[in-house]
């Protein structure tokens, strides 16, 4: 659906709805503010879609591997971008990254960033993006947290709009306003999210000894590195980013009043408390709504918990691909092991151990043209490699966040 058509066919729409109101026609109004609430559906659904197919299908731009933030190019010694090859795919460039990285041997010329803005400290190399995106699959394949939220690839600094209108129908006695005095209803089309641009920088040290090498063990070992220190640090922001020059993370959102759950210190996690939890859930967010929490907390807290008939709350199942499916109450749990505190009895300041949370209403925007710096670490002499990528991410929706905390004192 197309962004002018979505707005023209909503407009028309909320206009009819606000005709019905002002008509006493409730059952119009209703059916017009439910089609508002599907359109608004659909449409959220296909942008979440066309980005995602945007950043399956985006070719490589070229970019300055040290440039990315401003659009830099590469000077490719007469190489346009109507050359049909990619030139960080060729093996000339993937035999000079890998020596570049395990010799130490500059970047050729014709592979370097000729703009002159490069702050030339940041990156020396564009990683190929097929081994890029054999790098993303392996994140993906670990699943966890970010398998489950919404990826994006919208530009940095874009105004995305978020329909949010969803007028009230009053009761009232026949010609008469409303019981408070309001006639009508000021209904917003939309208000708007931006995501920026942070640079993530993830640096591995290199355990590769060996000089003459194929690039297929070259490219596996950069593919297991960088993957696991980018999960890593992507996961943790996504869960508890305090938003400073990082994602604002889901725990940094401020609760809405009434959906948290004490625990008080020294006593452990109850049935009771589960299911507190759980009621606390708007019925609106309770569909898709999953618990998270680390491995520790379930099997040291929950996974013993049984109801008031004997029978455990908590259970493990093995899904089709065999690996085993945490529930609690039928509800999946999804195991964090960054940005979340372990269940602890004593803690030295309130700390959140689990939570509730529906994680489509977390959008991540992510540029996956990543860039590479090999450096000696001055402190210990270990040669190190950095990468660097741009992501964001933020709550859209934080109706869903249901908090279980360990309170101090």
């Amino acid at each position: 659906m197309k962004r002018e058509d979505y707005l023209s066919k909503r407009a028309a729409l909320v206009e009819e709805a606000q005709a019905a109101l002002d008509n006493d026609e409730l059952d119009v109004f209703d059916s017009k503010t439910k089609e508002v609430e599907d359109l608004d559906a659909k449409f959220a659904e296909s942008e979440k879609r066309r980005a995602n197919l945007d950043a399956l299908n985006r070719a490589p731009e070229v970019p300055g591997a040290a440039n990315l933030m401003n659009g830099g190019r590469v000077d490719l010694t007469g190489a346009t971008d109507a050359d049909p090859e990619n030139v960080f795919e060729s093996a000339e460039y993937k035999k000079a990254l890998m020596n570049y990285v395990m010799k130490g041997a500059p970047m050729p010329e014709k592979f370097r960033n000729a703009d002159a803005g490069t702050v030339s400290s940041e990156a020396a190399a564009v990683i190929p993006q097929t081994t890029v995106q054999k790098i993303i699959d392996k994140i993906e394949a670990e699943g966890g947290i970010l398998n489950e939220i919404t990826r994006t690839a919208y530009k940095g600094g874009e105004a995305i709009p978020m329909a949010d209108a969803k007028p009230v129908a009053y009761w009232t006695a026949e010609g008469a306003t409303s019981g408070d005095g309001i006639d009508t209803q000021q209904v917003t089309l939309g208000t708007s999210i931006t995501f920026s641009y942070y640079k993530l920088r993830v640096a591995v040290r290199l355990s590769l000894e060996v000089s003459v090498m194929a690039w297929p063990v070259f490219e596996a070992h950069v593919v297991k590195v960088i993957s696991v220190a980018i999960r890593k640090a992507l996961e943790a922001a996504v869960v508890s980013g305090n938003g400073s020059g990082k994602p604002k993370g889901i725990l940094a959102e401020t609760v809405v009043s009434g959906q948290n759950v004490n625990i008080t210190e020294g006593n452990n996690i109850t049935y009771a408390d589960l299911v507190n939890a759980d009621a606390l859930l708007p019925t609106g967010y309770a569909a898709g709504a999953r618990w998270y929490m680390t491995r520790y907390t379930f099997y040291n807290q929950v996974v013993a918990l049984k109801d008031t008939t004997g029978q455990p709350i908590a259970r493990v199942d093995h899904g089709l691909d065999g690996k085993p499916v945490a529930r609690i109450l039928g509800r999946e749990v999804t195991f964090v092991e960054n940005g979340l505190s372990n269940f602890a009895a004593s803690v030295s300041a309130d700390t959140i151990v689990a939570f509730l949370f529906k994680p489509d209403d977390y959008w991540m925007n992510t540029n996956y043209e990543l860039a590479l710096k090999k450096y000696t670490d001055e402190k210990t002499d270990d040669e190190c490699m950095k990468s660097i990528m741009l992501v964001d991410g933020k709550v859209i929706d934080k109706n869903s966040l249901v908090t279980v905390t360990v309170k101090n004192g």
